[in-house]
């Protein structure tokens, strides 16, 4: 590869990442920014966006798909070398809480254009790792509820979901709604309220 190809790769790369951004920003600033909106707060023609992105659905998608990455890698840190099956949930919730809440604006507007099937088994992987924990607690008696560890999965995803919701009909802060969504999906699995907030409080002073 010459160094001019090489050049005009990164300038392509820089090119498309700047779009990302932008679009991003644009689109949590207003949920029906169009490529022409994106395209002139990012500073390049119309057809430079169109070159990276065929649609405004895939740029939307490419958002989603860098989202959902985000959410596994917060997940996966929060939960290290943490034993303790309520103490993991909570870090983990409270820890994708932060990313969850920066682009909540852009998985309501996924679940228009995506679909929320595609959102689900955009989660799968998330969702497996949650599975086994909500298990392992189940199992040593941390949780209890009638329903099953996959179910309970997907109880706690439509939870957060929901709470995001909330923020953005202005029902709850953004600020208050981390540490309620994790006292809340605790509670889901059988953690009394008491000690899901002495939990939560512990967690989020460290």
């Amino acid at each position: 590869m010459t160094a001019m190809t090489t050049g005009s790769t990164s300038r392509a790369d820089a090119n498309r990442r700047r779009i990302l951004d932008v679009a991003l920003a644009e689109l949590l600033r207003d949920p029906d920014a169009s490529m022409d909106q994106i395209a002139r707060a990012a500073g390049v023609v119309r057809r430079t966006v169109y070159g990276h992105f065929p649609s405004r659905e895939a740029l939307i998608s490419t958002l989603v798909d860098e989202a959902v990455q985000a959410l596994a890698d917060a997940d996966a840190g929060a939960r290290t070398r943490v034993g303790d099956p309520a103490e993991a949930v909570a870090r983990s919730v409270l820890g994708i809480w932060e990313i969850a809440d920066r682009y909540r604006l852009l998985i309501a507007l996924a679940q228009r254009t995506v679909t929320v099937q595609g959102i689900r088994e955009r989660l799968a992987p998330l969702r497996a790792n949650k599975i086994r924990l909500l298990q392992k607690g189940l199992d040593e008696g941390v949780f209890s509820s009638p329903l099953p560890a996959p179910a309970l999965a997907y109880v706690h995803e439509q939870m957060l979901f929901a709470v995001m919701e909330a923020v953005n009909d202005g029902l709850v802060t953004a600020q208050e709604a981390g540490r309620s969504a994790t006292v809340t999906v605790l509670t889901a699995a059988g953690v009394p309220a008491s000690l899901a907030t002495a939990l939560v409080a512990k967690v989020s002073e460290e």
